[in-house]
């Protein structure tokens, strides 16, 4: 019975890579989070391998996902919905690696509590995304995604806003011209992350209506 089941995909292993992924997302963000709490606090930033380890394994998800999707004849949802929710979610983890590679090489002190505030921010959004994609697997929970879907469009405006705070007083302070640069980049970077944290619930939401 079990080819079966990869032809006719009875089985829920695409649920199953589709959450892992998620889960992978909120690890990245909150590996950030923590990055940026101890350099805060003067002390261990942590270290970019265990970063590096989380790339690697939403990597090997989106790989089985590929090949999952090559061995079954029908599937759960939509061929190129799990693949459009199975690349916006493998977006996000390449995106925090980027953010803490970039922070490493920094020269000098970082405002960290611009940081922080938009770390909470990203970190709720990644939340919102596991309860999001852990809801297809019931069957497209359309009012529940709704729910998480405004908490997440929420989340993102507030780290527009945030970042538009940190812009005003970075062009309105006194820093040095390289100092500028930097700051503006990490900034929109972040801002990026919770960007694609969003591209995520909205392909999750489309998913949803389709569905339901």
């Amino acid at each position: 019975m079990q080819w079966l089941k990869r032809i006719f995909g009875k089985d829920e292993r695409f649920f199953e890579l589709l959450e892992a992924g998620a889960e992978e997302v909120k690890a990245s963000v909150a590996f950030f989070s923590q990055y940026i709490n101890a350099q805060a606090a003067g002390g261990s930033a942590g270290r970019l391998d265990e970063l590096v380890q989380t790339r690697r394994k939403e990597k090997r998800i989106r790989q089985e996902m590929t090949e999952a999707l090559s061995r079954t004849f029908v599937t759960p949802l939509d061929r190129e919905d799990i693949e459009a929710l199975s690349f916006a979610l493998y977006r996000v983890p390449k995106q925090i690696e980027k953010i803490v590679e970039r922070m490493s090489i920094c020269p000098g002190p970082l405002p960290h509590p611009g940081f922080r505030r938009q770390a909470e921010l990203l970190l709720q959004a990644s939340e919102a995304v596991v309860f999001m994609v852990k809801q297809l697997r019931g069957g497209a929970q359309i009012v529940a995604i709704r729910e998480a879907n405004d908490r997440l469009q929420f989340a993102e405006g507030e780290a527009d806003k945030v970042m538009l705070g940190l812009l005003k007083e970075l062009y309105q302070g006194d820093h040095a011209p390289k100092e500028m640069i930097i700051l503006q980049e990490l900034y929109e970077m972040i801002e990026q992350a919770v960007d694609r944290c969003r591209n995520v619930g909205n392909v999750v939401l489309q998913i949803a209506l389709k569905n339901s």
